[in-house]
């Protein structure tokens, strides 16, 4: 949060894409809390069109917004590529960097700019998974210690290093080492609405199904996923933590409260406004039994789960400019990507692949 309640989070972004949008909706919908001086967005004919739409400053070039305006971090909202090079830039001018994901597109990159931030860039990633309502409340209840040790983690929820980045806080892993095994599965399907959610035909598309097994020795991960389940209304999340003394399962929780009584409970979704209640709705939390396990801190706004996590990414970015306590490093997304690629390789080649230590490794 920021430091006075009266001022809002200043922070500025770089790029004109999706993403970058996404900062700038959440910025007029929260201007309470978070405001943007300034973007960068490189295209010309994008230029002028950007700053009309969003009544914000916009500038051609990192330097010429860092001349005009101070914001406390910058957020890179660029293609993989594009963005290490960003990175750099930033860190030579000493302004804090919330990274887009994955903050490199290979494992060169990922060890290049963690000697950037070995040597003293301040860099956190913009890794909002775990910040979900949903999934923020799943990691509380494994945090609680209901289920015991975790062992276990099947998440259908996500691809690639966003899904690995959830079954590496389910299991409280950092960076173990693992044997990853993975295939890739192709069947069809009705077609889904795009990213801006229309849907003008029935079709039949053939989607690919990535699934990997990560070995930890003593704990496993299992990854599933296909891309219309971000999309699709008949393509679900699945999420399941297997402990010593209980499990998840999506948002039913099993455990036991000694070893002959087990007890069901549900993590139930608070929302305010539904039925004939007055006033706007949005999510006060999520309960199991009495316990809050979530509580959202952006009450009263009426946000998405995503806004949410990416809001408390925001917040959670104001805090580590001020304080230097960090959320989410350049270490964990390194660690989650570069077991990405190796799923990737795995499912390619067809045959196990084996993560090793990396120079991030901790």
């Amino acid at each position: 949060m920021a430091a006075d309640d009266a001022s809002p989070v200043e922070f500025a972004v770089v790029g004109g894409g999706w993403r970058a949008r996404f900062y700038l909706r959440l910025a007029e919908r929260l201007s309470d809390r978070f405001r943007v001086s300034g973007v960068v967005v490189r295209d010309p004919e994008k230029h002028s069109a950007f700053g009309k739409a969003w009544s914000i400053p916009v500038f051609a070039t990192l330097d010429d917004m860092l001349s005009r305006v101070s914001p406390q971090f910058v957020v890179t909202a660029v293609s993989w590529p594009a963005n290490p090079p960003l990175l750099e830039a930033l860190a030579e001018r000493g302004v804090p960097a919330l990274s887009e994901t994955p903050p490199a597109p290979d494992l060169d990159g990922l060890i290049a700019i963690n000697r950037l931030a070995a040597s003293g860039a301040k860099i956190q990633v913009a890794e909002q998974y775990w910040l979900v309502p949903h999934h923020a409340a799943r990691l509380a209840v494994v945090a609680s210690g209901a289920i015991g040790r975790p062992t276990q983690a099947q998440v259908s929820a996500a691809h690639g290093y966003h899904g690995i980045s959830l079954i590496r806080r389910f299991l409280g892993l950092r960076c173990e080492v693992s044997r990853i095994t993975a295939m890739r599965f192709t069947a069809p399907m009705v077609g889904w609405p795009d990213l801006e959610g229309r849907l003008d035909r029935e079709r039949i598309e053939h989607p690919a199904q990535d699934i990997a097994w990560l070995d930890f020795g003593d704990r496993l991960g299992v990854l599933d996923f296909t891309e219309p389940q971000y999309y699709s209304a008949i393509r679900n999340e699945r999420v399941l933590v297997r402990g010593e003394r209980g499990e998840i399962i999506n948002n039913i929780v099993d455990y036991l409260r000694d070893f002959r009584t087990p007890v069901r409970l549900h993590l139930q979704h608070q929302i305010s406004g539904l039925e004939d209640k007055v006033g706007q709705s949005f999510l006060k939390g999520i309960q199991l039994g009495a316990e809050w396990v979530f509580l959202n801190p952006f009450t009263p706004a009426s946000l998405t789960a995503h806004e949410i996590a990416v809001a408390e990414c925001l917040a959670r970015m104001d805090e580590y400019v001020r304080t230097g306590k960090e959320f989410y490093p350049l270490w964990e997304a390194s660690q989650d990507h570069y077991l990405s690629l190796l799923c990737s390789e795995a499912a390619e080649r067809g045959e196990p692949v084996e993560a090793s230590q990396q120079p991030w490794s901790l």
